[in-house]
């Protein structure tokens, strides 16, 4: 059996199946995931916030045009994706140029004084901070909402969504692509590469020239609260170096050592080595010991050599779109990459300056003019 649509989506991540909802507005669309359920990988395991400042200035354009969508997403969800969270960012003396680096163009960011940020999270060692600084905007972001909410707008629009659908070849004839996968054929004219950390090995099968993706694991594990301590209005802190950073979740602790390990795409698991190293590192920052870990886990984050993400069609292959490389941005960019995603694919009037789009568009990794 053949399945043909307008447009083929492989991935069933936030970035397949936004940007496929945003094209099923005037396309049939199909989204072919390899895993049983949508947002197994890296959506699923997210830290869930929106840093306005958060990236290059690429990447904090994209996130100027998400988050308007993220606050009324329509037809996504009936309220906010948002809500309030707050980024302390903190630095010792060897980081005050990392600090300084990230205030440079920085919106809405505020110093304030070792001893304020102290106030906002009680178990910081005063003795470490030599600056700190402070986006009162940063949101939480809703991510399963998020995602359910797309996956159910694709459908309302006649979208499709095929699970445990793993592609095992990909050619292309007749200025059709082909997809096989254990549950059948699929064709379309036009098809999406938003397998994240698979991005570069779809390129391959494909024929189709990569873009130098290298996937990176992010461990993250879970805390008790700190006793005495109610956390819930603690904003998430970081170190200006990105050493670790760590958030309120769901009453506990979330902390991440802020790893970025170059592996193979595969089902991501904590490395326990980095776990002990980024703990000891937190450790070190905070008033309080580590005395049990409830949970852990890892994702993949996923970049290019400029860490910005690639969409657009590629230079060598008719048809075949990029919607890869998010890296940890990928979430709170979703909106953005989606509706850009859209407009190429139907071939609409952009919404993003010519700058970014040429900032995003695949040829700039191979100097093709």
């Amino acid at each position: 059996m053949i399945t043909i649509s307008d447009i083929l989506v492989i991935g069933g991540g936030i970035a397949g199946i936004s940007a496929a909802a945003e094209m099923a507005a005037e396309a049939t669309v199909t989204v072919l995931e390899s895993e049983e359920v949508i947002g197994y990988h890296s959506s699923g395991r997210s830290a869930a916030i929106f840093l306005r400042n958060y990236g290059n200035s690429t990447l904090r354009a994209l996130n100027a045009a998400a988050e308007p969508v993220l606050k009324e997403p329509a037809g996504i969800s009936d309220s906010s994706l948002l809500s309030h969270r707050g980024e302390l960012m903190i630095a010792t003396e060897a980081e005050l140029d990392a600090l300084e680096s990230y205030l440079d163009g920085a919106e809405g960011m505020e110093r304030i004084s070792p001893d304020e940020a102290v106030q906002l999270v009680p178990i910081l060692r005063r003795e470490k901070i030599a600056a700190a600084a402070i986006e009162r905007n940063a949101q939480d972001i809703d991510v399963d909402r998020m995602l359910q909410g797309y996956a159910r707008l694709l459908r309302k629009r006649g979208g499709k969504i095929v699970t445990s659908a793993p592609a095992r070849k990909i050619s292309f004839n007749d200025a059709v692509w082909t997809v096989e996968t254990p549950t059948g054929k699929f064709q379309a004219p036009i098809l999406v590469n938003a397998a994240g950390a698979w991005a570069d090995l779809i390129a391959e099968m494909a024929g189709v020239r990569q873009v130098g993706l290298v996937p990176m694991r992010r461990s993250a594990i879970l805390l008790p609260a700190p006793e005495g301590c109610d956390i819930t209005r603690w904003p998430l802190f970081v170190t200006a170096s990105e050493q670790w950073y760590a958030k309120p979740e769901a009453g506990k602790l979330f902390v991440s050592p802020a790893d970025e390990d170059p592996v193979e795409p595969h089902d991501a698991w904590p490395d326990d080595m980095v776990m002990a190293e980024g703990l000891d590192r937190f450790e070190q920052a905070v008033t309080v010991p580590v005395t049990r870990v409830e949970k852990s886990w890892a994702g993949l984050r996923s970049f290019v050599s400029d860490r910005s993400p690639v969409a657009g069609f590629a230079p060598d292959a008719n048809g075949f779109f990029w919607l890869a490389g998010q890296g940890g941005y990928g979430m709170q960019t979703a909106p953005a990459l989606a509706a850009l995603s859209a407009e190429l694919c139907l071939g609409k009037t952009h919404s993003l300056s010519p700058k970014i789009i040429a900032a995003l568009n695949p040829m700039r990794l191979f100097n093709v003019a």
